[in-house]
């Protein structure tokens, strides 16, 4: 019983882990650009969040929206004004331009007078809340998590089968100068990809924010979720949230049966066995380049 308790508790950080490693995914299908950037937009997302439950008194749900719109528009002004001037210079350029931003946002975020470095709480109505299956206690922000996740998730499905918009950036990410040819708007796509892999974060953020409470360096939770991109293939959407998934249960289990330390470490052993023995990742694509 105790095992399956961790597994659940690890599912649902494997699945803001997910969700995080989907911004990387969508980012890097629609601009072969890794935005290390987004865990910040994640913690941006939560202070937004914070602000709009908090100062404007919205509800939890309408805070989770407002929180979204406003990182949107963050990762929408990030694209158009840091990263297009520079594409098309080398890909060491823009990973340290993403790296960079990361930081000053963390900077930019300890400078407010009314957030500095301090830990916030952000009222959830679903505080405290625990449901009992049989011998399992299950917390009501795990259930959220998991659910919010999936909803997301199917959504994210629809979009990318169902509308135009989201077949056109299928056929960006397969190849960008034959969309550009064939009269799909690349640039403007590429701007609504930063936007919705940045309100992806902000979901995250807000799911985060009851479990680990939020401050400037909540972000930093990046540097987990990029093993779960890369453990699921670093071109593909599933494959995100199942290595996302992955890593959360990895992570649990490690710090609980093993000694000190190798909860944190955990993530990153699991991916270096996956680049050994399928450097691809689970549901990533085959590349090959012939010489």
């Amino acid at each position: 019983m105790q095992f399956i308790q961790l597994v659940i508790s690890g599912l649902a950080q494997g699945c803001i882990y997910g969700l995080i490693a989907l911004g990387f995914v969508l980012i890097y299908k629609a601009t072969e650009t890794v935005n290390f950037a987004q865990g910040e937009l994640l913690m941006i997302g939560a202070f937004a969040g914070l602000f709009a439950s908090t100062v404007l008194g919205l509800p939890y749900w309408l805070a989770l929206v407002a929180a979204m719109i406003a990182t949107a528009i963050v990762g929408f002004g990030l694209e158009r004004v840091v990263l297009r001037p520079i594409l098309g210079q080398s890909a060491v350029s823009i990973v340290m331009v993403t790296i960079g931003i990361g930081y000053m946002s963390r900077g930019l975020i300890t400078m407010l007078p009314v957030v500095g470095t301090d830990t916030h709480t952000l009222p959830v109505p679903f505080r405290g809340e625990v449901f009992r299956v049989g011998g399992l206690v299950i917390s009501a922000e795990h259930i959220v998590i998991i659910v919010t996740t999936i909803v997301l998730c199917a959504l994210l499905a629809a979009l990318f089968r169902y509308t135009k918009v989201g077949v056109a950036m299928q056929a960006m990410s397969q190849n960008q100068l034959a969309a550009y040819y064939m009269g799909i708007p690349v640039k403007r796509l590429s701007s609504l990809v930063w936007a919705i892999a940045a309100a992806v974060a902000a979901i995250a953020g807000i799911l985060l924010a009851p479990l680990t409470f939020i401050h400037a360096n909540m972000g930093l939770i990046g540097i987990k979720a990029f093993p779960a991109a890369v453990i699921g293939g670093f071109t593909s959407l599933p494959g995100a949230i199942v290595g996302g998934l992955i890593i959360g249960v990895v992570e649990q289990l490690a710090g609980f049966y093993l000694i000190e330390g190798f909860k944190d470490a955990a993530p990153f052993i699991v991916v270096l066995a996956m680049l050994v023995f399928k450097p691809n990742g689970l549901f990533g694509e085959r590349l090959a380049k012939k010489v």
